[in-house]
């Protein structure tokens, strides 16, 4: 069975935790650099992408993340995926630069803009649920899109890497996490 990691230093991971294994992995709660060393993939979680950043700093886990990505696949969700963005903007905050795209913060409105919609992807439509989501406005050669919503990429994949500009851990479809599952070798 793969292991997947879930960062748990904030935000909803348990849901990520809780559909890795619906999915047929094995989830983990990563919260130290021991702890993710054990991991054959990571999957930050959406939540508030600056506290992240700034709990990655007090654990020490910036330089043992991006050790970790060089050589095993990391899925981004909401604010995972801002943390996996080249350069992030409204307000611009320091990231880890995995995946050559740029990401601007809450672009789709606060809290109360949030919103569940269908959007059209590989395979049929799925259920998107869009909270505080960043949209993602550049994106470069090496990522490829999975999925649009209103134009906008919301699904994307580069290489080993993945993100989702919305929840799909709060959805009873596992095809996101399925293809994640899909990218860690064994």
């Amino acid at each position: 069975m793969k292991t997947v990691g879930v960062l748990a230093l904030q935000g909803d991971f348990e849901a990520h935790c809780r559909a890795i294994a619906r999915a047929g992995g094995s989830a983990v709660e990563v919260r130290t650099k021991e702890a993710l060393a054990g991991c054959g993939g990571l999957i930050i979680p959406g939540g508030e992408s600056t506290t992240m950043w700034k709990l990655l700093e007090i654990e020490g886990l910036i330089e043992p993340l991006k050790q970790f990505a060089s050589e095993k696949p990391v899925y981004g969700s909401c604010a995972g995926a801002i943390l996996l963005a080249k350069e992030v903007t409204r307000p611009a905050q320091p990231s880890l630069g995995l995946m050559d795209i740029d990401v601007v913060r809450n672009a789709y409105g606060r809290q109360i803009d949030s919103r569940i919609v269908t959007i059209c992807v590989e395979g049929g439509d799925l259920e998107a649920v869009f909270i505080r989501a960043p949209v993602v406005s550049r994106v470069g050669s090496g990522p490829r899109i999975l999925g649009k919503y209103n134009g906008d990429p919301v699904w994307l994949e580069e290489g080993r890497h993945m993100i989702t500009t919305f929840h799909p851990e709060l959805t009873a479809d596992l095809r996101v996490h399925k293809r994640f599952l899909e990218k860690i070798p064994g």
